[in-house]
């Protein structure tokens, strides 16, 4: 499984800091049903290095991965994208599966204001409940969450290992929550039911 991380416009260290703090959780056995199989299974985690305005660009991205997966089309592929890299991300989502590729899941964390649609499964995650909902607006699959106290708009990128939240199932209604935990978990419980499938 390879997963594809978009940043937004922000320093580089955040990324590394949330691709730290991911794994981290995983190491630790946090979630041991889950960490078990993706620590013995681990996926190749990529991180797009571009920065500014190139964190829009659908093609620089799809540029990226197909240097980074030289003859992988046929491997699956899940986009993790934040803020404004969910914009480049989601094009760059549809320009994969043009290509012939496939994609797996979409998850986009703070992209307020970005409308997600897409024939592969698409999870938000928000800093806070107003972000959550405005952006649901706009589309959003099954199993989405929001930081429940809110957070800054960067700390659930930093640090997802340490922002509670709730845990929504949008097909049934926004409110009220299925159940806490923090991002890290949510996370690492969509990598798992991705692996499986």
């Amino acid at each position: 499984m390879n997963i594809i991380i978009c940043p937004g416009i922000h320093e580089p260290e955040l990324s590394e800091s949330f691709r730290v703090g991911l794994l981290d959780l995983v190491s630790n056995g946090a979630i041991p049903a889950v960490s078990y199989a993706i620590a013995h299974n681990p996926p190749n985690i990529l991180i797009y290095p571009g920065k500014d305005v190139f964190v829009l660009s659908a093609l620089h991205i799809l540029q990226f991965l197909r240097d980074c997966l030289t003859g992988s089309l046929k491997s699956p592929i899940i986009f993790i994208s934040f803020s404004a890299g969910v914009v480049g991300a989601i094009g760059a989502a549809h320009l994969w599966q043009l290509l012939g590729g496939r994609v797996k899941a979409f998850i986009a964390i703070d992209g307020w204001g970005v409308p997600l649609q897409g024939n592969f499964p698409i999870h938000r995650m928000s800093h806070d409940y107003f972000t959550h909902w405005s952006s649901c607006l706009l589309g959003c699959g099954q199993n989405n969450f929001y930081a429940e106290p809110a957070v800054d708009h960067l700390c659930i990128w930093k640090s997802p290992q340490t922002v509670q939240g709730c845990w929504v199932d949008s097909s049934i209604e926004i409110i009220p929550p299925k159940g806490r935990l923090t991002a890290a978990e949510f996370l690492l419980m969509l990598l798992k039911r991705y692996e499986a499938n």
